[in-house]
């Protein structure tokens, strides 16, 4: 597979996962001159593919949207239309780097030798029995490392012993949108409860960044966020709600921030892809294998957090990581940019 030209990908979700496979594409280019990928990917990701440079025709699917209506999903044609479009190609890899039954199912659509993780390596063992070349690749490591080897034995290049990159190209995304600058991105809205940092902790810690100069921009993905960032900015002197915004407009929005602030989500991973500095906070999660991956990253956990009696917080898990210590390492982060 060393001539392979034209490979398909299949990572479908989430923000965060897809992400983290733009570093395999990057070693897969370099690699083997002139390869080109398509990629299957859910239908609210489907702008993040198409941002890196070696990636021609992204095929969106609704899997989310689909299982929740099967008789419309089918009447509508959707259905047909994707197993239309993903088999027009004959390709020289499809590589399902997901690991599921849904995706390997998903990967059987395209015509090509496929590929993906075996038994041992995949988070859903029977996904591996859909590909004829099942590759073996250690759990005990980042997701971007896994991508990244698993594309390197797929396609029988070698991998680089740098750490990965993303190849995102800031010009690529709008400008401008955000005059009151110099500010600091809070990304405060994650689906899982219990990842949430508290919101009277983002209050105080929104006048912290305030004395220090810098104004605060607060995106947001559904109306529950939108009040929490309402919420936080009536807490501020200096806070931007940000209004509905796609994601390469908000990551036009993160490219021109002096840092930011995220819990373990989706645009948290964005911010590291885009090598903006940031303090990320981790509660019931770990980053040592999914964790924001990416120069002048900051990870902060609650094994980092001192022993102590706390207030009761909402949720309860993140009372000993304070506002202030947040903003110590947040000022830490800061003192490596210079202020635009």
């Amino acid at each position: 597979m060393t001539q392979s030209k034209h490979v398909l990908v299949v990572k479908t979700s989430s923000m965060g996962d897809v992400i983290h496979t733009l570093p395999a594409l990057t070693d897969a280019a370099a690699a083997i001159p002139g390869i080109r990928f398509d990629w299957v990917v859910e239908e609210s990701f489907a702008e993040i593919p198409a941002w890196h440079p070696a990636v021609d025709q992204v095929i969106p699917v609704a899997i989310r949207r689909w299982r929740k209506s099967l008789i419309q999903t089918w009447k509508s044609g959707e259905w047909q239309q994707f197993k239309k479009r993903v088999g027009a190609s004959n390709y020289d890899g499809v590589i399902d780097a997901q690991g599921l039954l849904k995706s390997a199912l998903l990967a059987r659509k395209a015509r090509g030798p496929r590929f993906g993780l075996d038994k041992h390596s995949a988070r859903e063992p029977i996904a591996s029995r859909f590909y004829p070349f099942p590759q073996s690749v250690d759990w005990n490591q980042h997701a971007v490392e896994r991508v990244r080897q698993l594309f390197a034995m797929s396609l029988v290049y070698a991998l680089p012993k740098a750490p990965g990159q993303f190849l995102l190209n800031k010009n690529n995304f709008p400008k401008g949108l955000v005059r009151e600058t110099p500010y600091v991105v809070f990304i405060h809205g994650t689906t899982w409860p219990t990842k949430h940092w508290p919101e009277d902790y983002w209050c105080e810690l929104a006048q912290n960044v305030n004395q220090a100069g810098l104004n605060i921009v607060l995106p947001w993905g559904n109306e529950k966020e939108k009040a929490r960032a309402e919420r936080i900015a009536s807490a501020s002197n200096q806070a931007i709600v940000l209004p509905r915004l796609s994601l390469a407009a908000v990551a036009g929005v993160i490219c021109e921030a002096q840092a930011a602030v995220a819990v373990d989500t989706g645009l948290g991973h964005l911010t590291a892809a885009l090598e903006v500095p940031a303090v990320s906070l981790y509660g019931p999660t770990s980053p040592l294998k999914v964790g924001a991956y990416g120069m002048g990253q900051k990870h902060l956990t609650l094994e980092q957090c001192p022993k102590g009696n706390y207030p009761v917080t909402d949720p309860k898990i993140f009372a000993p990581m304070t506002p202030a210590l947040v903003w110590q390492a947040l000022e830490r982060q800061l003192k490596q940019q210079p202020v635009s």
